[in-house]
């Protein structure tokens, strides 16, 4: 369904505030507000700018997840139960905070027609209730780069078995890959997602050969060889060669001929490896990429969020730690869960390799391929766990009960402890931070938590921060009352295809914490306006920043009305909720509210 929207934002002054002076009700271009304070100021102002507000610059979050001896997550710890240590240094947790499963989201006001002679907000109407507010988003993201065929196909059942036992009403899923090449945005119509599931199939890297090579080098030996100069891993690479390009039969195997084959075998050894790295790499890229691109996606989603990562395992070398250690800070500053399942299930590893694997040459360095085989699928559930663990997630692995699996990957915690801390002294230089997490009491607690971060290259941007804090509370679904706010909203249907739909804010200023500068009384409130249609997808907001430089005798006059803050959405029938986030910059207090809206 097609939507247009409007930025269209309307100041409506009532009761004493009315009164102001013309020049206090003049809108000055936007920019930045000056320190000192004219004496013509005016009193309240309006401008379209990004709101700041002071944050912790360089704060690490680190969910945990305690579960007592029967597996059950506790909710009932307390900030000074923890102990977190940065580099086995003790550091001060300054910020504690436990999520807990969202109860069913409604909308606790609903839009009237603008004509309705009662006008203004209503309730809910119980006898005629909208559809369930989506509130949980759940991300499939399948692996197709490193899922084989038969793993995939198993893997596809089991996630089709899930979403028709239980999607509810209010949950919605997406479909994506880590090629790029099938993506379904979130929706609760089964049809849609198993269409998309189907077109999902096994993707070769451009940068791969066609057939197989000889020496037959993974990822994980490549890394060994290019990356580490492991001279051990290049011998079993140079063996296998010349296991695959003997001497001709008969021929007399001199010296020079066989130092001549070892160096053939060398250069070639070297050169596969490389070009397996150069693959691998992107390879990384691709599927690093997609999972910063769905954790971006689902941080525009109002209510939970959840990433399942189906694959068959990849691994994450040194050159894209860094990438991985920033998607997970995105992630958890988003409250995003990440859950991983081994596509694999019970697998084992053949050793040497299967009937198609060349023989390496009888003598030269029996053993060392099945050890890499082994150290290469042990090595490539790593990434899996440390996403799953580091954003408070699962990992499924070694099981082939994969419709169980995705069964338990679905369900989140029922209490997740985020713990705050900012490192001092922290120096940007991109090195790694073990993580220790400890429980006082009680004693016996199993814990899930993040194992570590990489310190970040330059310094965190406040701006930056305070944009994000701004869009967490916009695409939330907890109600806040901080700050006095009534939430009306109205529509307006000039023909059948075309409506306009007035969110209406209406502040009571009275409770804010305004600050005294030179006989002015100070106060920034940002106002944000956010609609999303059935599918929870966002579709537009609307922000306005109003400042405030209040006489002292405008305050004493401060109507219980205050000041209403209008804003204007076209677009066409069907359903919507609305998002409206209220803040103030002195006080930091924040009210945030759901609405409804059914246009027939």
């Amino acid at each position: 369904m097609a939507l247009r929207s409007r930025r269209l934002t309307d100041l409506v002054l009532l009761g004493a505030m009315a009164t102001l002076p013309a020049a206090a009700q003049t809108q000055p271009s936007a920019g930045a507000v000056p320190s000192a304070v004219p004496s013509n100021a005016p009193e309240l102002s309006t401008r379209d700018e990004t709101a700041t507000f002071r944050t912790g610059v360089n704060l690490v979050l680190v969910p945990v997840v305690a579960r007592d001896r029967e597996g059950r997550a506790l909710g009932t710890l307390a900030k000074d139960d923890f102990q977190l240590f940065d580099k086995n240094k003790a550091q001060v947790i300054t910020r504690f905070s436990v999520e807990t499963l969202a109860s069913p989201i409604t909308a606790s006001v609903t839009a009237t027609p603008q004509d309705d002679p009662a006008g203004g907000a209503q309730p809910a109407d119980p006898s005629k209730p909208l559809p369930p507010l989506p509130d949980r988003f759940i991300a499939y993201v399948f692996d197709d780069i490193h899922l084989a065929i038969g793993d995939l196909e198993q893997a596809r059942a089991a996630a089709e078995k899930q979403l028709s036992d239980s999607l509810t009403p209010a949950t919605r899923v997406g479909i994506f890959t880590t090629s790029g090449r099938v993506r379904q945005d979130f929706t609760n119509d089964r049809d849609l997602l198993f269409t998309a599931m189907n077109h999902i199939l096994p993707w070769t890297s451009p940068m791969r050969p066609g057939a197989q090579e000889c020496p037959d080098i993974d990822f994980y030996q490549a890394d060994l060889i290019y990356n580490k100069n492991d001279t051990q891993a290049l011998a079993a690479a140079v063996s296998e060669y010349i296991g695959c390009n003997p001497p001709p039969p008969g021929a007399s195997a001199s010296a020079a001929m066989m130092a001549a084959l070892q160096a053939q075998a060398e250069a070639v050894s070297r050169t596969t490896a490389e070009r397996v790295m150069n693959a691998g790499e992107y390879e990384n890229q691709l599927a690093l990429g997609v999972l910063e691109t769905v954790v971006r996606r689902l941080t525009a989603a109002p209510g939970s969020r959840n990433i399942v990562l189906i694959s068959g395992g990849f691994m994450v070398t040194l050159n894209y730690r860094l990438t991985e250690s920033e998607l997970i800070d995105r992630a958890i500053k988003a409250n995003v869960t990440i859950n991983s399942l081994d596509a694999r299930g019970l697998y084992t590893v053949v050793p040497g390799g299967d009937a198609s694997t060349p023989v390496a040459n009888p003598g030269t360095m029996p053993g060392f391929k099945s050890q890499y085989q082994l150290a290469s699928a042990t090595a490539n559930e790593d990434v899996m766990a440390e996403l799953a663990d580091a954003t408070a997630g699962s990992f499924f692995r070694h099981n082939n009960d994969l419709a169980g699996g995705f069964q338990k990957l679905t369900k989140q915690p029922e209490f997740i402890y985020v713990l705050g801390f900012s490192p001092q002294n922290l120096k940007y230089d991109g090195a790694y931070h073990g993580l220790k997490v400890v429980v006082k009491n009680p004693p016996g607690l199993s814990l899930q938590v993040r194992r570590g971060y990489y310190a970040p290259l330059h310094a965190a941007d406040p701006t930056e921060n305070a944009k994000a804090e701004v869009r967490e509370a916009l695409f939330s679904r907890d109600e806040q009352r901080d700050i006095p706010v009534d939430l009306n909203l109205q529509f307006f249907k000039s023909n059948e295809v075309n409506a306009k739909l007035s969110v209406i804010a209406r502040v009571d200023l009275r409770p804010l914490h305004f600050r005294k500068a030179e006989g002015r009384n100070l106060d920034t409130l940002t106002v944000v306006a956010g609609l999303f249609d059935s599918n929870g997808n966002y579709i537009s907001g609307i922000e306005k920043t109003v400042d405030m430089k209040l006489r002292d005798e405008t305050m004493q006059k401060l109507p219980t009305s205050g000041i209403s803050v209008k804003s204007n959405f076209d677009l066409m029938p069907g359903d919507y909720s609305v998002r409206l986030v209220v803040r103030d910059s002195e006080g930091q207090m924040m009210t945030a509210r759901n609405g409804a809206v059914r246009i027939p």
